[in-house]
């Protein structure tokens, strides 16, 4: 454009990289081009922040996919700016993953660019993320019966179906692999059922890859009416041989004594009194 002092200011409704010089006198003299300035033009379209997995906790260790979609716009060859919680280089792609820790948690929103077009800019979608979690075990009962078995329980809170969770079990301390179904019975909802002697425990996992949560605090289960010497009640350590022999005894006795059997309990108690 060019004329008088009025056309010095213009209004402009579509997107563009403008520039403007000025003229004067006849022939016109024409002053340098002034710098360049980018006008964006906001489109109706306003995108959606997604999050996947759509789990409602986010623990520290996994790995989160946020997701920036154009509604209608999959055509179009769109790049993203991001308004994300401590993203030092946000991407400029519609989607990009993290492995989160407790910092990433905030607010994350997105919008599109395309020449001089921009969208507007989503809501914002909140993301909590939460120490790791320790899965939880309980049991109905702690001694199998003769010829059954006793139920096991692990959950990791909040214990949802919609929450992921798959459980692993483990029996015996040292032991890494997995429990299977020649080992328990399993059940739906984190349940097993036992009816072999050990310590169980168990933990957590969803993703891919598998995310773990910590394991779960041991649980020993025993056979009813076995007597363990090496349980903590009848622990015998650093004793003489005599010793040994007068506490088994007078236990035995106690136990002869409690189940009313006379023949056997007389006679521990006479080797008793000849120790003492």
């Amino acid at each position: 454009m060019r004329g008088n002092e009025a056309n010095r200011v213009i209004s402009v409704s579509q997107g563009g990289l403008y520039h403007c010089r000025g003229g004067r006198g006849d022939p016109v003299y024409y002053t340098e081009d002034s710098s360049d300035v980018t006008i964006m033009e906001i489109v109706p379209s306003k995108p959606t922040v997604t999050l996947q997995p759509s789990w409602t906790q986010i623990y520290s260790g996994e790995t989160v996919t946020v997701r920036c979609e154009i509604q209608g716009g999959e055509g179009a060859q769109w790049t993203y700016e991001w308004r994300a919680a401590k993203l030092n280089t946000p991407p400029t792609s519609n989607e990009y993953r993290i492995t989160v820790t407790e910092s990433d948690s905030g607010g994350y929103s997105c919008r599109g660019r395309r020449d001089y077009f921009f969208s507007e800019w989503s809501d914002i979608i909140t993301l909590t993320v939460s120490y790791k979690p320790k899965a939880k075990l309980r049991a109905d009962n702690t001694a199998v019966p003769v010829g059954g078995s006793v139920t096991l329980t692990c959950s990791v809170n909040p214990s949802s179906s919609s929450s992921g969770w798959k459980y692993y079990w483990y029996r015996d301390e040292k032991s890494s692999e997995a429990l299977t179904t020649q080992d328990a019975v399993f059940h739906s909802n984190g349940q097993i059922s036992v009816s072999q002697e050990g310590l169980y425990r168990c933990r957590g996992g969803r993703g891919n890859p598998v995310y773990y949560t910590e394991d779960s605090q041991s649980v020993r289960i025993g056979k009813t009416g076995e007597f363990n010497m090496n349980s903590d009640k009848f622990l015998i350590k650093e004793e003489d041989e005599e010793q040994k022999a007068l506490t088994f005894l007078t236990f035995i006795c106690f136990y002869c004594t409690f189940l009313n059997i006379n023949s056997l309990k007389q006679a521990c108690c006479d080797s008793v009194s000849k120790l003492v």
